[in-house]
């Protein structure tokens, strides 16, 4: 495994990194201002993205594009430094058409449209035009065992007709998202509990889809929504049935992976902001007749904090590495992602605590993006799975690794011969 990024994606990365800094570090003071008068998106994001288009900066995550779809073709290892730099500035994904959730739903459907399905949603999410969400998560059951989802769709003649309550659906109150992937309890309740569910293409407009409300998110409140929504039946035609019935988790397990990649190396570009912000802080606060910088603690924070951002991106990349393997190397992305995914929410939560508190109270105000880091990196514990189900997966696939050569530790006891042969109390 080499990391080193290719001469390819360092050319990239370049220019990625010259227009944040040329055309929307300039605009970030007005985003905000503009979001704060509830003007979303501003009015300058539709010239954003089509400038950064203009420059061959669009659709940088999908691997699999076809030659007459818009984008680069990156591979997940190729995409993820471009990733961590479009972190750095929360808003950056969406001019880029990058933002979660378009670009996993936009693997879904690329992996799994019909035609007909394609040309009405995949191509307009290429192109930009609209927006989209993926309702999964729910109030009223433990959404951290998918299993117990209870969003129902049943058959009716021609129709598939929708019953449920979904949570924390991001992307859902943008005023372009036109469409919801909605995972639904499906078929028969006695077919195996991984079979039991599927994927429903849902317009946003269709009649009984109510959004109850935007969820704030430890008082963020995110213009693009982390909505809560009721299906009270709501009905589509059969043909809105994304792949086959019953095969939801196998579709969302395809979804996941990159998606998880693109999450954690969006934080480790956080989280390189927030070191930067935490040592020109250090240089430039004089406390107790010395610099911040000075203090020996706060250098340990600084070299912490380096040390784990690039053990974080390293094993970020060997999952990303693993993905783009393919098959033989399924099972260890799995775990590889599941580890990334608890990784990254610790570092953020961690590298983001210590530059508030070397920015004190002003650490804890709008004036600077550490609380709002910190609050994002809290939710990352919960997102995509709580830690403790992808600790849960970690752990598994160190038991059956351990099952697969019980006994081979032995030969490093240095215990006396006869009891290395005695016989075991069981």
């Amino acid at each position: 495994m080499d990391f080193e990024y290719s001469p390819k994606v360092q050319a990239l990365r370049q220019r990625l990194e010259d227009f944040m800094d040329r055309y929307l570090l300039p605009h970030n003071g007005a985003w905000h201002h503009a979001v704060a008068q509830g003007i979303f998106p501003p009015p300058f994001m539709d010239d954003l993205k089509a400038l950064a288009r203009s420059e061959g900066l669009w659709n940088l995550f999908l691997p699999g594009l076809h030659a007459d779809e818009p984008g680069e073709r990156l591979s997940n290892l190729e995409y993820a430094p471009l990733a961590e730099l479009m972190g750095r500035l929360p808003w950056a994904s969406e001019v880029f058409n990058c933002s979660a959730p378009d670009t996993g739903n936009m693997e879904l459907l690329h992996l799994f449209a019909t035609p007909g399905q394609n040309q009405q949603w995949l191509r307009p999410l290429l192109e930009g035009e609209i927006r989209s969400a993926f309702a999964m998560s729910e109030p009223d059951v433990g959404s951290s065992d998918p299993t117990n989802l209870q969003t129902r769709v049943r058959h009716d003649g021609g129709q598939l007709v929708l019953n449920g309550r979904k949570w924390f659906i991001t992307g859902a109150a943008h005023p372009q998202c036109k469409l919801l992937i909605v995972m639904c309890r499906s078929g028969d309740d006695l077919a195996p509990k991984h079979a039991r569910h599927s994927m429903v293409l849902v317009p946003l407009d269709t009649p009984g889809v109510t959004l109850v409300r935007n969820i704030p998110i430890m008082q963020h409140h995110a213009p693009e929504g982390h909505c809560e929504i009721v299906f009270s039946d709501v009905r589509v035609p059969v043909g809105n049935l994304l792949g086959d019935e019953g095969a939801g988790f196998a579709m969302a397990q395809a979804r996941l992976g990159p998606g998880r990649i693109h999450h954690c190396m969006r934080t480790i570009g956080q989280c390189e902001l927030a070191l930067a912000l935490l040592c020109d802080r250090t240089l430039e606060r004089h406390v107790f007749g010395k610099y911040l910088a000075d203090f020996a603690n706060v250098q340990e924070w600084i070299a912490e904090s380096r040390l784990e951002i690039d053990q974080a991106r390293l094993l970020v990349l060997r999952a990303a590495w693993r993905l783009d393997q393919g098959a033989g190397q399924r099972a260890q992305a799995r775990v590889d992602v599941s580890a990334i995914k608890v990784v990254a929410a610790r570092l953020q939560t961690r590298v983001v605590d210590r530059a508030m508190q070397v920015f004190g109270a002003m650490g804890l105000s709008p004036d600077t993006p550490l609380a709002f880091l910190w609050t994002w990196g809290r939710a990352m514990h919960l997102m995509d799975g709580p830690d403790e189900v992808h600790l849960r997966t970690v752990a598994r696939h160190e038991l059956d690794q351990a099952r697969e050569c019980r006994g081979a530790t032995a030969a490093y006891f240095t215990l006396p011969e006869q009891l290395l042969t005695a016989p075991r109390i069981r």
